[in-house]
């Protein structure tokens, strides 16, 4: 049974209101005590109930704190340094480097380093390989400084805003619904009286869908200030988050560093239509950097200037969003948190099947609940723990104005639960403003099953009459019959039917045109029609790689348990996936003697050879300390060569999760480590396939649990 989370916290309120009683009843005794009005043992007797009191309080306290779960005040202190232990790891690993350091740095940028180049490029290869080829995507490279007249018809110009509040008397800037949202947290770890924590838990369900206004009225309310001064700040305000440049040495054409991928491939549509023999649908793909300049950039690489995104732009007919695959998605479970759970009472997502959430209604259509599916496998694929990523529906008001629906794939990391992709159904929005804007088409023809048969009605200007009669005005009174309305044409077919004659200016405006009966034929027609242009809608899945790849490094960060270890002995580890660890296997000779090095470079050259990256370690150091290293960077195999290599031409293979060890032949082994890194087989089925190796490590290490901030050492 879950816990009573109002109960026990009326209970922590009111075992304060009886401390704090008691405590005003103390300190009137010591007062009484000193005037000779009550005595020593009524005041050790007092004090005595008030030390009882207080530890009955702790213990109500402690159960509201594990009651709240990630709002505890002890909770944030364990994540605080999980988090400060896994960056220490990630800079003096060179995972990352932060931009420009020399010279102080800038926030919200970073580079980086070997391995967090070789993790990023491995997640971004596999993307492709997930959807791109798997999917049949068109894939495109777009540049990424875009002309203002593009931005403008997208509405970036305009509404790519986000909120933002300056400290009154410094000037600092701070985004507005940043502060809203961690004053609110720091209220929900405290017991709070009556329906407050309700009220709170709804204004943080609704955070961004709040306009300008209501977010002023509720940073108000909650009495926000600057973080660190504690100054007053302004009231909210919007501030584009695009980057302006110019184009070109006069600088007389204005442009943007493009916010998102998207628009490169939108305005690319019809060249991309004609590639794709002019069917839908078709999605393409486009993968590189976009900037935005972010207000505050905090949270590390969460929250970053310049970034890479992964975009994909599935082109459909609004009218079938089904999709072939979905079959092979819909028995997928996972939790959906819906816009209905996100606003009742019990704020909490539902673990279901892609097939039910359609049939319910919970999910539109097939094509994005087939993207909510993928985006799943992806992800649990590259290292995200499925039991700490859910997919979070959009609330109403917090959709952009031309969507669909929306869904963010959210991940739970120690910043709290992080947006790394969207999936919104983007309807006809964005091809429409940019044919509008541009005067090009951007339709698409869509053929019928079978021809219809559908009754028309047709003005036919007769040319001869209309020129004899308008002469030069000939072109204006043939263009005006020929887009007037239905109720107006036959409004005009009406009036020369009753009178042989009427006026143009009377049914479509303009210049006052006399037309007789025999200048126009309007008439009803069957025609058999074989299909249509339409308008494409946009299925979107957004992916932000810089995300993506950072709580994958949160979900495999571990710090390895040895039995008897002290403090400064614990291994910290990577349990990444052979997909995306950044280097594959590790060769080792056991001791540094030429024969054995002669032995490690050829096998180190077989390795490569068979495509896996390879890191041959010649240090004079432990085997042990060399295992540990590489661990700690997240190899996923190491190659030890020894005494017995030299005789029987077999080495040691380690695993580094298990720390177990197989004894494989030299020639196996590029096959084997290969098979092992594209998940071809297991490690189970290597040690079914190959002797046990003893190790030095002898089993003693346990592995903590990825996510467990307990098991964490800053």
């Amino acid at each position: 049974m879950g816990v009573d989370l109002d109960q026990v916290e009326k209970e922590v309120l009111d075992a304060q209101e009886v401390a704090d009683d008691q405590g005003n009843n103390v300190r009137a005794l010591k007062a009484a005590v000193k005037a000779g009005e009550a005595t020593k043992a009524q005041l050790n007797e007092a004090i005595a109930l008030l030390k009882k009191l207080k530890a009955d309080l702790d213990v109500k306290r402690k159960a509201f704190d594990e009651a709240v779960g990630g709002g505890s005040k002890a909770s944030s202190v364990n994540k605080e340094a999980f988090r400060q232990a896994l960056q220490n790891v990630l800079l003096s690993r060179c995972f990352l480097i932060n931009s420009f350091a020399i010279y102080g740095g800038v926030a919200g940028l970073f580079d980086y380093g070997p391995p967090g180049c070789a993790i990023k490029a491995n997640i971004q290869s596999y993307w492709k390989r997930h959807f791109v080829l798997e999917e049949n995507m068109l894939e495109v490279e777009a540049s990424a400084v875009t002309p203002e007249p593009v931005l403008k018809a997208s509405g970036h110009v305009e509404r790519f805003t986000d909120f933002m509040v300056k400290d009154k008397v410094t000037g600092e800037c701070h985004r507005a619904d940043h502060l809203l949202e961690d004053k609110l947290k720091a209220l929900l770890a405290n017991p709070l009286e009556g329906g407050k924590r309700r009220e709170i838990e709804d204004v943080l369900a609704r955070l961004d869908e709040l306009g300008a206004e209501e977010l002023g009225t509720q940073i108000a309310k909650y009495e926000c200030k600057a973080p660190e001064t504690g100054n007053e700040i302004s009231d909210p305000y919007p501030f584009n988050l695009m980057f302006a440049t110019s184009i070109g040495p006069r600088g007389d054409t204005k442009g943007y560093l493009r916010p998102e991928t998207a628009q490169g491939i939108f305005v690319n549509f019809p060249r991309l239509l004609n590639y794709n023999g002019m069917k839908l649908p078709f999605a393409a793909a486009q993968l590189g950097q976009s900037f935005r300049n972010e207000i505050s950039p905090k949270q590390g690489i969460l929250r970053v200037r310049e970034f890479t995104q992964a975009e994909i732009e599935h082109f459909v007919d609004p009218d079938h969003k089904d999709h072939p695959k979905f079959a092979k998605v819909a028995d997928l479970e996972m939790l959906l948190f819906s816009r209905e759970k996100q606003v009742g009472a019990v704020k909490k997502p539902v673990l279901m099947r892609l097939g039910d959430a359609l049939a319910q209604g919970i999910l539109e259509n097939e094509t994005i609940a087939y993207f909510i599916g993928r985006v799943f496998t992806f992800m649990t694929a590259v290292g995200i723990d499925p039991n700490r990523m859910r997919f979070r529906q959009h609330l109403q008001h917090e959709m952009a104005h031309y969507a669909c629906d929306c869904w963010d794939c959210e991940v739970e990391c120690s910043y709290g639960w992080m947006e790394c992709v969207g999936i919104a159904d983007r309807s006809a929005f964005d091809l429409k403003c940019h044919a509008e804007a541009s005067k090009k088409e951007m339709t698409a023809w869509i053929a019928y099953d079978k021809p219809k048969f559908v009754e028309e009605l047709v003005v036919e200007p007769i040319s001869k009459f209309i020129g004899k009669t308008f002469k030069k005005d000939a072109k204006t009174v043939t263009s005006a019959l020929k887009t007037m309305t239905e109720e107006n044409a036959l409004g005009l077919k009406a009036a020369l039917d009753a009178e042989g004659e009427a006026s143009l200016k009377a049914f479509c405006g303009g210049g006052d045109f006399k037309i007789t009966k025999e200048m126009v034929r309007i008439e009803r027609e069957t025609k058999k029609v074989s299909g249509k242009f339409i308008t494409p809608g946009v299925i979107e899945p957004s992916f932000g790689i810089g995300r993506v790849l950072y709580c994958m490094l949160e979900h495999c960060y571990y710090v390895r348990q040895e039995e008897d270890a002290k403090e400064e002995d614990k291994k910290t580890v990577f349990r990444f996936t052979p997909l995306v660890a950044p280097t594959k296997v590790t060769v080792f000779p056991l001791l540094q003697r030429e024969e054995f090095n002669a032995v490690c470079r050829k096998l180190c050259d077989s390795l490569i050879d068979s495509g896996l990256s390879t890191l041959m370690d010649v240090t004079g150091t432990t085997i042990g300390k060399r295992y540990a290293r590489t661990d700690e960077i997240g190899v996923p195999f190491a190659v030890t060569v020894d005494h017995d290599t030299l005789q029987d031409n077999t080495a040691t293979l380690r695993e580094r999760d298990t720390t177990s060890q197989v004894r494989v032949g030299l020639e196996d082994l590029p096959g084997v480590v290969r098979d092992l890194v594209n998940m071809r087989t297991t490690w189970e089925e290597v040690q079914r396939r190959f002797p046990s190796q003893g190790g030095a490590e002898g089993g003693k290490e346990k592995g903590g649990a990825a996510g467990d901030y307990s098991l964490r050492c800053p």
